[in-house]
């Protein structure tokens, strides 16, 4: 970092000028002004090079004061440091000097071997902690570039896994995609309704994209399983629950400690159908056991399954799908929960229709 080598002297009277020149013109580039507007107008002009700004409190036009406000509204104060100098200070000017900003006051007449000594303690003091700052900076730039690689790796590992599922089942994949776009709503509306602060916007999108691995699982599920044109007989749907586990068992592979996107992957995957009252699987977990944002996507897998057809069923309406899920057809959610999701019914029903047009215009599957 170039270092600054100027000193601004602002002072109406000229003796007083001349003599803190004699004291730094040897080390420094003096530049003076015998006003406030002058100050001004050289501080607006070489604040870049200006090391320590010498400020008098009494002048014509505008006082010290006035400058230092100035120098407060745009942003100079925190990288020029001030002395102020006065024959005339009060308790009042004292402390709405440092309220301002001052470093130092310095009253006249002065000793110019203090002088000399507190501007190069206040000088040096200023250029560490804007060193300090910068370096702060530059190594907060680095973890936030850092983090969005991390992001983007894991974004992608989402994708990638998710696309796995696709490959194998087109209906599959095209469920993970409105899951996804259902569980943005969802959150949105849960935050909105159950405490702002609950939920940053970077950790409900970190959710959204690992809600993609809720059937991540459903990759070791054999072919005549998964894709069996019919109900499944009691053995085979055993065989189709353990897609939870399985899906967590591949998750260990990627396990970053600490990782809280690996945590949410990791729930959502697990425990997506957990229900309410216990009665759920994996794990039989009940109530606030079971992770919120894994809550969410247990309520909008469960819609979406409703209201889209599949090999083994016609699709149910909206109104259908709602009534069902309120009624616990598909297992108890949460009162939360439901309260969420009816809040959230205008936006999921849109989105739902957007989903089926694109169904019948042959864009979907």
């Amino acid at each position: 970092m170039e270092e600054k080598n100027t000193l601004l002297i602002a002072d109406d009277v000229m003796i007083n000028r001349e003599l803190l020149k004699d004291i730094f013109e040897e080390n420094y580039e003096i530049l003076e002004a015998s006003n406030g507007e002058e100050a001004i107008e050289l501080l607006d002009k070489h604040q870049d090079e200006i090391a320590l700004l010498f400020l008098d409190l009494v002048m014509p036009k505008k006082d010290g004061l006035e400058v230092m406000h100035h120098m407060s509204l745009n942003g100079m104060i925190s990288t020029i440091p001030v002395i102020m100098i006065t024959g005339e200070a009060t308790v009042e000017s004292d402390v709405r000097a440092y309220e301002l900003g001052a470093a130092d006051i310095i009253y006249k007449p002065f000793e110019p071997a203090v002088v000399i000594r507190r501007a190069q303690n206040i000088i040096e003091l200023f250029r560490h902690r804007i060193s300090i700052e910068k370096e702060l900076e530059l190594r907060t730039q680095e973890l936030i570039e850092s983090k969005r690689k991390i992001e983007q790796s894991n974004i992608f590992l989402t994708n990638a896994l998710s696309a796995v599922v696709e490959f194998r089942s087109l209906e599959s994949g095209e469920h993970i995609q409105r899951v996804k776009k259902f569980t943005r709503i969802m959150l949105w509306h849960w935050r909105a309704l159950f405490g702002e602060n609950q939920f940053t916007n970077e950790q409900i999108e970190l959710m959204v994209n690992a809600s993609a691995l809720h059937d991540v699982g459903k990759i070791a599920i054999p072919d005549n399983i998964l894709l069996k044109p019919g109900r499944l007989t009691d053995e085979e749907y055993a065989e189709m629950k353990k897609h939870t586990i399985y899906g967590c068992q591949m998750l260990e592979h990627f396990k970053q400690e600490e990782n809280e996107f690996y945590q949410y992957c990791y729930d959502i995957c697990r425990y997506h159908h957990e229900r309410y009252n216990g009665k759920g699987y994996p794990d039989g977990l009940q109530g606030d056991e079971i992770p919120v944002w894994a809550q969410v996507v247990s309520i909008v897998d469960v819609y979406d399954a409703l209201v889209n057809k599949r090999v083994y069923k016609d699709s149910f309406t909206i109104d259908q799908a709602f009534r069902m899920i309120h009624d616990g057809e598909c297992g108890i959610f949460s009162p939360k929960l439901l309260e969420c999701f009816d809040d959230a019914r205008e936006e999921l029903t849109i989105e739902t229709q957007k989903e089926q047009q694109k169904v019948e215009n042959g864009k979907g599957g």
